[in-house]
């Protein structure tokens, strides 16, 4: 029950008598026992386990026993502060004197079966009805029926809190304060209060619980540094850190506490924030319920009220925050060349900030609705400026720099967004700074023609462009700088006339400048020209000028406006890309002329058809494809004749490479194995042979080849490979590739051995003897386009041709390259 509902009621003896306060605060059930508490504590047993007779035990009991009065005497001397304060509330509402004051709280403390300091706090929370009563409150609703112990505690440690701060006569007495009567019964291990300067640093006014060389090395903290504390600042909503070490955000006591959870919550009043407080936990925080958040953000709240008159140390890294007031930033505004306000914090009658009074305009402020500075002046910032909180968020910026201190500047900042009546092309620069208790707002709008001239001027530059003007009939002439640069002239010097033009020009351009001139002076009609402009520091430029005439009403010239450009380096551009076109063309004409000289070697030598042997009881076909590119003529190779021996001599090779020294090598090769080939010799001796030829004779190229001697009385093929993929056998219906046999490739070393193999052939047999172009791809392995063309080889046409016309039909080979078929049929 309120005391101002019921007026006192007169006891027995004739005094005041108040009725037993309500139900005692409560507290929730999470909160550890400490603070103030009127039970005697346990004697602790003796330090590190020593017996209590001994010299050590006696001692550890004694320091610890004067460390329990030490807090004893200092709880009760806090208690006694609350008492008197519920004492002086007594008197002042039951109007008796401070004795019966006095009995009447003993009274009903043992009414309400509380202690007297308990029901202090009830009536000191009754009574101020402040924002830690309010906390009071939620922890009476939200613990009554839980723990009653619990929750008287709780109210009178946030009481207890409030008394310390406010008997401490600085931040860190406050700070110790905290964390002795609120913070440490929530488990907190330490607590530091950070003030913000005006520049966005910090500073550390504060702490406890850390030791003092890590506050020496925390103790300021500069702007823009990311730390927990900032993030409570800059937020501007509480910060509650489940564990610090995931954040990656540093903090002072990181070491000590690297998994520990923290709290930062802004330390504000009158919607301006003075600092941070932080709190610190030793193990991972788990999240809290409403009621710890709003206790702590009414210890947060006290802060504040310290922070207000906070000054650092002197020589300290921040500067003082006694900054200007408003009559000393109205003259700083005045002595600026921007437009600029002077805005001061407009409080609701709770204290908090509504709006911001526009105190000061100076001279040169520009209202973007046109409206006279006597008008803006004075009224609030919302009102003159009703869509200031809308879409531009401006009141929100100023709202935040008056909290938090740091600056806020915005370029091209759309006035639309704040007054309807703005048209579409109005714009800003926008500078916010907070100085004291007064924010300086910079307005300045944009001059759209001087932008407008700006980008004109740069574009000129860009483009090396110079304007001119000439007035005919007063021979008054206007360059603009760019064109006194062109010219190679000082601006202090006197313009060239159109007409002397010539004498600053080569002579091989006189023509054509004069003929400018004419269009220009004498027909009057638009002209342009490009001419070679001679400086006068010799420097040669390349220059377009194109220029019109200024005529009057009745077709009379009056002037003469135009501009010249700088086209040197895209006159050179264009010699050197000419340049390079005819050599390209010169060297695309020598390349076509290679590759057709190449083929035409190819084709003499091994012609794409070949007149058929005259062999009894063997059929023999040959095929060439050539590549699709001319520039990929490549060095594939075939054979197939007729030794005086009666054998018949099959072969094809690869000479690695292409173009005119692939196709050479080919010939030679190709050559040297038919001159071999009277020898007698086998074919891997002839084999062999050509690995001499290749390394030594040819410039050491690299081939590949298989080589076949038949024999048409006995149906047998003898035959050797080098390096090359092995002939195919095509019998009725089945295709198969013959054994592989060693061989490496031609020309790889200087001697080399080739294994032959004899293969007996039947009546109605197909041998096949290919190059790599037939079956190569990109995209598959060679295994795979064997198996290819094994399966395309199996159906056999009647003719031999029309079976290698049929291979080449179809082939899957992606690379382009040359292609060289050999096959025999036996009869």
């Amino acid at each position: 029950m309120s005391m101002s509902e019921h007026p006192p009621e007169p006891g027995q003896d004739g005094e005041p008598k108040l009725e037993s306060a309500a139900a005692p605060a409560s507290s929730l059930p999470s909160l550890a026992p400490g603070g103030l508490s009127t039970t005697p504590e346990e004697p602790p047993a003796a330090l590190g386990g020593a017996p209590a007779a001994s010299p050590v035990g006696r001692l550890a009991a004694t320091v610890e026993r004067l460390s329990r009065e030490v807090r004893a005497a200092q709880a009760e001397a806090e208690g006694r502060a609350l008492i008197e304060l519920a004492k002086g509330i007594l008197v002042e509402r039951l109007k008796c004197g401070p004795a019966q004051a006095a009995r009447q709280l003993a009274e009903l403390a043992e009414q309400a079966q509380v202690t007297p300091l308990e029901l202090a706090v009830d009536v000191i929370n009754q009574a101020a009805r402040d924002r830690m009563s309010e906390v009071t409150d939620a922890f009476l609703a939200a613990t009554r029926a839980a723990d009653e112990a619990a929750a008287e505690s709780a109210a009178v440690r946030l009481r207890a809190a409030e008394s310390g701060v406010l008997a401490a006569d600085d931040t860190q007495a406050v700070a110790d304060a905290l964390l002795e009567q609120a913070l440490r019964p929530l488990g907190a291990v330490a607590v530091a209060i950070w003030a913000a300067g005006a520049d966005g640093s910090l500073t550390l006014a504060g702490s406890a619980g850390f030791s003092p060389a890590e506050a020496t090395r925390w103790r300021y903290v500069p702007p823009d540094v990311a730390t927990v504390a900032r993030r409570g600042l800059t937020e501007r909503e509480g910060q509650w850190i489940t564990s610090l070490g995931e954040t990656g955000l540093p903090s002072i006591g990181l070491h000590h506490h690297p998994h520990g959870g923290r709290a930062a919550l802004p330390a504000g009043t009158g919607g301006r924030i003075h600092g941070v407080l932080e709190i610190a936990w030793p193990a991972p925080l788990a999240p809290q319920p409403p009621q710890i958040v709003r206790q702590v953000e009414a210890l947060a709240e006290l802060c504040a009220h310290t922070l207000e008159t906070y000054t650092p140390p002197h020589g300290g890294s921040q500067e003082p925050r006694v900054l200007p007031d408003a009559a000393e930033l109205m003259d700083l505004a005045d002595g600026l060349h921007d437009p600029a306000l002077v805005l001061v914090p407009h409080l609701d009658g709770a204290g908090h900030l509504a709006d911001f009074r526009i105190q000061h305009v100076n001279s040169r402020f520009l209202d973007p609705a046109g409206r006279p500075r006597a008008v803006v002046g004075g009224s609030l910032l919302l009102e003159a400026y009703p869509m200031a909180a809308g879409e531009s968020e401006l009141f929100q910026r100023i709202e935040r720099v008056y909290a938090t201190g740091e600056p806020f500047r915005a370029r091209r900042m759309n006035l639309t967004a704040l007054v309807d009546q703005v048209p579409l092309s109005a714009v800003a620069d926008i500078s916010i700074s907070r100085h004291g208790t007064a924010v300086l707002l910079i307005w300045r709008i944009e001059d759209e023609t001087a932008r407008l001239a700006s980008l004109l001027q740069h574009a000129q530059r860009l483009g090396r462009i110079g304007g001119f003007e000439e007035n005919v009939l007063t021979g008054e002439i206007t360059w603009n700088g760019q064109l006194f640069d062109l010219y190679g002239r000082p601006q202090s010097s006197v313009p060239v006339p159109l007409e002397e033009l010539p004498a600053h020009a080569h002579t091989d351009d006189a023509v054509s400048i004069r003929r400018f001139l004419r269009t220009l002076l004498h027909h009057r009609r638009p002209a342009a020209a490009a001419f070679r402009l001679q400086r006068p520091d010799g420097v040669t430029r390349h220059i377009r000028i194109v220029a019109e005439p200024v005529l009057d009403t009745d077709g009379r010239l009056l002037g003469v406006r135009g501009a010249c450009q700088d086209i040197s380096a895209q006159h050179w551009t264009e010699v050197a890309l000419a340049a390079t076109r005819d050599q390209l063309a010169h060297t695309e004409q020598q390349a076509t002329e290679r590759n057709r000289l190449t083929l035409q070697l190819q084709h003499a030598i091994m012609p794409p058809t070949q007149a058929p042997l005259r062999v009894p009881g063997l059929q023999v076909a040959v095929r060439y494809r050539p590549a699709e590119t001319e520039q990929l003529v490549g060095g594939d190779w075939y054979d197939a004749v007729v030794l005086p021996s009666r054998l018949v001599l099959l072969c094809v090779g690869d000479v690695a490479g292409h173009g005119i020294e692939a196709a050479t090598s080919m010939v030679v090769l190709r050559n040297a194995l038919r001159g071999l080939a009277v020898t007698g010799a086998g074919p891997g001796q002839l084999l062999s042979w050509l690995n001499i030829v290749a390394h030594h004779l040819t410039g050491a190229v690299t081939a590949t080849a298989v080589c076949g001697l038949y024999d048409p009385a006995r149906r047998t093929l003898r035959w050797a490979r080098a390096g090359h993929l092995p002939p195919v056998l095509v019998r009725d219906t089945d295709a198969a590739a013959l054994p592989l046999v060693k061989g490496m490739l031609l020309g790889a070393v200087p001697e080399a051995v080739y294994e032959e193999a004899e293969t007996q052939l039947a009546a109605g047999d197909t041998l096949l003897m290919y190059t790599d172009g037939l079956i190569e791809r990109r995209d598959r392995s060679v295994e795979e386009s064997l198996t290819h063309l094994l399966t395309t080889a199996r159906t056999a046409p009647s003719t031999l041709d029309q079976q290698l016309d049929r291979l080449l039909t179809y082939s899957k080979s992606d690379t382009d390259d040359d292609t060289c078929i050999v096959g025999i049929r036996v009869g």
